[in-house]
């Protein structure tokens, strides 16, 4: 008999009875000690163990000292779930720099952006990714790049290539060169790493709400997350880890790569998603658990090659980012055969995730809450028995203690601050507690139920306006898929709210039929003015899949002021 949930459980708590703070490079030194030659990162043609994970950390952490990267200094990562990531992530960490985890979907104006807020003293960066060219989008950014600093980016000393198109550039270091300058100079980075309490990255938001803020978190935040994540899921020893979801953002980072490490197990890292991939990665990699948004699960169930597949080794599932209905949950069970689901709830200013639903949950529990807060053991809060941080629900606006409201964290992984933006900083955290912008409510069991967000709600008349309300109200109404309610200026009423509406396939509702729907169910002031069709791949999203209601917002406010031109995707009456 495999050990039980509670037994998984016990072992990571007894493995850890008192919590040792660690900076990243200490923990993956710790880890290779202990797991040696287990594997540590598998992908279709090469892998790599513990033991020469730490190594080549070691060598290039030393060829970023030989090449002037000193504590403290910014090191840029511009690089897909590529084997090479581990490694050069946890040198960084080595080196005593702070690693900035750029998103690698960027286009070249927010590249440029983010280069140029961040102050990256050094950027290691893929030649090309799918048709992305990043060696054209430097040439724009800051032409002569290749020899160092520039006008445009002057703290840019070096750039270090990793050729994933064959591609290379005279005069710039690549991950091999920089690998072996590291052999040449063994020892040149040791004393430089800095404490478990600095911060050890800048990750930057994925922009549901505007431009994307550097949220600087400590190496201790990040490490007592994955471990929380490893507890509360009962991560069995060994566990394998799939996932596509990208290393520059926290699900991927978190709770694949470092909650992994607490159990000695292996990551299966994907460069993009493809669902015939993720399943023939499962059979050949005898993976245990993939990590997945909602999307991308609908889209495992319904792909064919699914039942071509020996998926017997996969018994967890961790598909959070966006709600997902019952129904869902059903099918990975019934068709897919996992037993253990997860979903959960978090933000990167708070660490990544803060609450999860149990394996052992109820799939009512899945599909209604966002789970509670995540088992953190002797890494939490002893205060809250263990847990790896607090809510508090406040009112949005007067800030005093509400049954429903702003739910506000505080806890031992929350952010430093935003990169070099003061004033954010200020608006966000007080005194250590996070102002979350999400909307929800806790329940007598602990479990948090999400509502809305707080920058999202519009004021019509006066009246404070949820889209939250409307959204689900619309969304249960046969025809429609999905429903997105943002609000937008108008000279009469201070806002008036816009409904953007995704259809299911051969449905004939019109925006007569949503409006009605709206003024049968809702109060006057609530119901939209203007109703706009769209489609699911039309929708703005992040790279995780939310959905980025700004830019909603954006194309309502363009449309309704008549500056933009409308393409009815639905019948109108």
């Amino acid at each position: 008999m495999p050990p039980s949930i509670d037994q998984r459980r016990a072992a990571l708590r007894d493995a850890y009875p008192v919590w040792q703070p660690r900076t990243l490079d200490q923990a993956l030194f710790d880890f290779a000690d202990r797991y040696g030659d287990r594997p540590l990162v598998l992908t279709d043609d090469r892998s790599l163990t513990y033991r020469e994970a730490a190594d080549w950390t070691r060598r290039l952490a030393d060829g970023l000292a030989e090449s002037g990267v000193r504590p403290g200094d910014r090191v840029g990562l511009l690089m897909a779930n590529y084997l090479e990531f581990v490694p050069l992530k946890f040198a960084i960490a080595a080196v005593g720099a702070v690693a900035v985890p750029f998103n690698y979907l960027y286009r070249s104006d927010e590249l440029a952006y983010v280069l140029a807020q961040s102050r990256v003293s050094v950027l290691i960066t893929m030649t090309g990714f799918a048709t992305l060219d990043y060696l054209g989008m430097l040439d724009s950014i800051a032409p002569g790049w290749e020899h160092g600093p520039t006008s445009a980016l002057p703290e840019l000393r070096q750039v270090v290539l990793l050729s994933t198109d064959g591609r290379g550039r005279e005069g710039a270091a690549t991950v091999r060169s920089l690998t072996a300058l590291g052999e040449a100079h063994p020892g040149a980075a040791v004393g430089a790493g800095r404490g478990p309490h600095d911060v050890g990255d800048i990750l930057y938001t994925s922009g549901t709400t505007g431009s994307p803020k550097g949220v600087m978190v400590t190496h201790d935040a990040v490490l007592r997350t994955g471990y929380a994540s490893a507890l509360t899921r009962a991560f069995e020893d060994g566990r394998r880890v799939l996932f596509s979801l990208p290393c520059y953002h926290m699900f991927g980072y978190v709770e694949g790569l470092l909650a992994t490490l607490f159990v000695g197990g292996a990551i299966v890292p994907m460069t993009a998603f493809d669902p015939a991939g993720y399943l023939a990665g499962i059979e050949k990699h005898r993976a245990t658990d993939i990590l997945c948004v909602p999307t991308m699960t609908v889209a495992l169930l319904e792909h064919p090659a699914r039942t071509r597949h020996d998926l017997a080794s996969v018994f967890a599932i961790l598909s959070g980012a966006a709600p997902a209905p019952i129904w869902l949950w059903e099918r990975v069970r019934d068709d897919m055969g996992i037993t253990e689901i997860t979903t959960g709830y978090g933000m990167t200013e708070a660490g990544g995730a803060m609450t999860l639903s149990r394996p052992e949950d109820s799939l009512e529990l899945h599909s209604t809450t966002v789970g509670a807060v995540k088992m953190a053991g002797a890494a939490g809060l002893p205060e809250l028995d263990g847990a790896l941080c607090g809510y508090d629900v406040v009112d949005p606006v007067t800030g005093s203690e509400a049954a429903e409201g702003e739910l506000v964290a505080h806890g031992p992984t929350i952010m430093v601050g935003f990169w070099e933006k003061p004033v954010e900083t200020a608006e966000a955290l007080s005194a250590g507690r996070l102002r979350s912008g999400d909307l929800g409510r806790v329940r007598p069991d602990g479990y948090i139920q999400l509502t809305g967000r707080a920058k999202e709600l519009y004021k019509s008349g006066g009246e404070l306006v949820m889209p939250k309300e409307i959204e689900e109200l619309l969304s249960r109404h046969p025809g429609i898929s999905q429903a997105y309610a943002v609000g937008v200026p108008d000279d009469r009423w201070g806002e008036v709210g816009c409904v953007w509406v995704v259809l299911e396939p051969g449905s004939t509702v019109t925006s007569d039929d949503v409006l009605a729907l709206c003024k049968e169910n809702l109060a006057r002031f609530k119901v939209p003015k203007h109703v706009f069709f769209t489609t699911a791949p039309e929708l703005p999203t992040t790279p995780t899949g939310k959905v980025q209601k700004f830019e909603l917002t954006r194309r309502a406010t363009t449309l309704v002021s008549g500056k933009g031109v409308y393409r009815e995707a639905a019948p109108k009456a």
